[in-house]
């Protein structure tokens, strides 16, 4: 195979693993519509996996689809500009090869490489509670262990969610609560595929004895519950997707909403959450004006999130998306960020994103690197 070279357009690659069946994992479809939009916009954008890479070679094997005839095509290639890391799952990325793989890239001189890690929940309220810009948007936040004391816990709030630190798509969370007037005064509900069952207890330590069986060894945080603002029912919380632009500064790319289902504690769609008009849902809560405010202060609070998470990693980072929570007071609560967001069904926030992420790539592609190694997430 001769190597495929271009002599002005950035090479972009999207890392992910190897697949003995099908080549390579991931989302294919979200892949060819980054390969696609680069080529609207001139640069050229391949697949590559852990497997094939090699960072100290001056050339790589990577997949180029063929859009005539739908066919994924392995190619030589210089070694790429940019790598956008697109591991799938955690578990893939946890590898020691892969990790090692990922560092390299990161000390290389001429690979920028960015969104290395998938974050841990414990880490990310770690870093935000160390500036006194985002501390405010932090709820009280622990690690989880045998020796928590609930009661006290369970008194100051209105119910507290537990959530496995290394969780994704609500996967894992609980949520308690204690109703001093009920026969079963402890509650427990546990998120499962669509909806939550809930348990009710006499004592605390019954369901203190149940919970630790659920946990087993994972390692969890535990969190106060934020009363959200709520329509015909039902909480709801905001979606942000927020990315470098082509001059490489963070900004908001759309906001969306994601309502809770009937019968779940979480509003992950595939938890039984829907997707909501963010706008229509804040008006019917606060009224016109006040969202218009409210819209503002969400974009301001997600872009110093953005900032400080990445000061906290230590790693370059290029998009994130960020859940926030609106409390009946017009207040904003941080939940969650994750560096490999799932691609937005909103229609225009789906085609800004593809178009901000070519530009914030040749933008990379275009800047000297700065010398230093990356940090290994742990």
């Amino acid at each position: 195979m001769a190597v495929v070279r271009s002599a002005r357009a950035p090479l972009v690659a999207i890392l992910t693993m190897p697949d003995d069946q099908k080549k390579f994992r991931g989302n294919r479809q979200n892949f060819i519509d980054i390969i696609e939009t680069g080529k609207t916009m001139g640069v050229h954008v391949v697949v590559v996996t852990t497997r094939d890479l090699y960072p100290d070679r001056d050339r790589v094997i990577a997949y180029d689809y063929d859009s005539d005839t739908k066919q994924w095509k392995p190619r030589w290639f210089p070694l790429p500009h940019v790598i956008y890391n697109r591991i799938p799952f955690r578990e893939d990325e946890q590898q020691p090869e892969v990790r090692q793989l990922i560092l390299a890239c990161l000390r290389h001189p001429q690979i920028q490489l960015y969104n290395p890690y998938f974050f841990n929940k414990w880490e990310l309220f770690h870093w935000l509670n160390r500036s006194a810009i985002t501390r405010p948007y932090i709820p009280y936040t622990r690690k989880y262990s045998k020796k928590t004391r609930l009661l006290p816990l369970l008194k100051r709030f209105p119910y507290l969610y537990l959530k496995p630190q290394s969780g994704k798509a609500g996967r894992g969370i609980m949520r308690l609560r204690r109703k001093v007037s009920a026969k079963w005064p402890y509650q427990l509900s546990i998120q499962e595929s669509k909806k939550s069952q809930t348990l009710h207890f006499a004592r605390l330590a019954d369901m203190r004895k149940h919970l630790e069986k659920l946990i087993g060894d994972e390692a969890y945080i535990i969190q106060q519950g934020i009363r959200l603002t709520k329509v015909n029912g039902r909480p709801f919380d905001l979606r942000i997707l927020i990315q470098k632009n082509k001059r490489g500064k963070w900004k908001v790319t759309g906001i969306g909403a994601r309502m809770a289902g009937e019968e779940s504690i979480t509003t992950h769609v595939p938890r039984g959450g829907t997707i909501e008009d963010p706008r229509k849902l804040l008006t019917a809560s606060f009224g016109n004006t006040a969202t218009k405010s409210l819209l503002r202060r969400v974009a301001a609070a997600t872009v110093r999130m953005a900032r400080q998470i990445e000061r906290g990693c230590g790693n370059p980072l290029g998009e994130m998306s960020i859940d926030l929570g609106v409390d009946v007071n017009g207040k904003l609560w941080f939940f969650e960020a994750n560096s490999k967001p799932m691609k937005f069904d909103e229609p225009d926030i789906r085609v800004k994103s593809l178009r901000t992420i070519i530009e914030y790539c040749t933008y990379l592609a275009k800047r000297t690197k700065k010398t230093g190694g990356g940090r290994v997430a742990r």
